[in-house]
């Protein structure tokens, strides 16, 4: 594509100063093929400016608003020109030789839309990483797992799923995207402000037939939590509201009312779960996710209406035909490698 940079690392930041200053090195050494770029999200602190002291190789957008993790990528996107975007997490430690592996694979296939490394505890680095670990999956009720990570039991990185992978939706912590088709399905959806949109967009991406690919060559280590740590009742709330928004968008495989009243039922099992483990905040957390939904609800059924317009040919590739909730509850599967390869799209 003459015209144009092959690559543009860009990462999203508000008032994280400390990771900019503890992780920018990683990716100006390991990345000098690519263009970065700091997209601030109108910080209050100085990271700005100590990125411009400090790292005159990087190009800063300063965005006028905090509109969350979506909002700040997409008019950051806008007024950058390449091949392939890298959405990059600014707690996130890029590993040697990261790029080229996953590039090299979307370049020898046109249909890769998106793809994630390895992705592994900063903190225990021969653990699988929460947010994306070795690739993300779905079940039939839409809940989602990864490879080394079902709900919060993380599995030791011992090689298990090494090399490459097509999976179901690939981690926002370190995302490769193809530039064309990510202004294509115009990008990430504001309304989610943060969390799970980079699975709605994967998921509208296959909605067209393209693939969604993982490849453990490329390896990068995650801090988590940097913004909402996983035991704060926003973090839940947001997950249960967006997934709901999720399905709702998305979900074209069956009887989606169906789907959506099953959905209900078990997230209300998830509330009294939380009730009953000592977590009222949680359950609240649950509880005021659905009463969103619900007040949203016919805007994100117009929302589906368009995807449905634009719907090609879905790939269900990453799709797990069973119950995930109830493999992980109550037959006390912990282990992506127990699922059995049958019961898998």
């Amino acid at each position: 594509m003459q015209g144009l940079d092959k690559i543009a690392i860009v990462i999203l930041n508000w008032n994280g100063k400390g990771m900019l200053e503890k992780f920018l090195p990683f990716v100006i050494a390991h990345s000098s093929e690519a263009k970065i770029y700091v997209a601030d999200n109108a910080s209050s602190d100085d990271s700005i400016s100590f990125v411009k002291n400090n790292f005159p190789e990087i190009i800063c957008i300063e965005n006028k608003y905090n509109n969350g993790y979506s909002s700040g990528y997409n008019e950051a996107l806008k007024n950058i020109q390449s091949e392939y975007y890298v959405l990059l997490n600014s707690d996130v430690e890029v590993g040697a030789n990261w790029l080229d592996p996953i590039i090299s694979m979307m370049d020898q296939d046109q249909n890769i839309a998106a793809c994630q490394p390895k992705i592994l505890s900063y903190h225990n680095k021969s653990m699988f990483e929460y947010a994306g670990a070795a690739g993300g999956f779905i079940d039939k009720d839409g809940y989602m797992f990864c490879r080394g990570r079902i709900f919060n039991h993380f599995e030791k990185d011992e090689g298990q799923y090494d090399g490459a992978k097509e999976i179901f939706w690939a981690s926002g912590a370190c995302l490769f995207i193809r530039a064309d088709l990510f202004h294509q399905v115009e990008g990430l959806d504001a309304d989610f402000f943060a969390h799970m949109e980079e699975i709605d967009l994967c998921w509208r991406l296959k909605n067209r037939g393209y693939k969604i690919c993982y490849n453990s060559e490329s390896i990068v280590y995650h801090v988590g939590g940097g913004t909402l740590s996983k035991n704060n009742p926003i973090k839940t709330y947001l997950n249960f509201r967006n997934n709901l928004y999720l399905l709702t968008k998305n979900y074209f495989q069956g009887n989606y009312m169906l789907k959506l009243f099953y959905r209900l039922i078990l997230d209300g099992f998830a509330g009294i779960k939380f009730l009953f483990d000592g977590h009222p905040d949680h359950s609240l957390a649950v509880l005021k996710a659905h009463l969103s939904f619900y007040r949203n609800f016919k805007k994100f059924y117009k929302k589906r209406m368009i995807v449905k317009k634009e719907f090609r040919e879905f790939n269900p590739v990453g799709q797990y035909k069973k119950s995930i909730v109830f493999d992980y509850f109550f037959k006390g599967i912990r282990k992506f490698s127990d699922l059995k390869v049958k019961d898998f799209y």
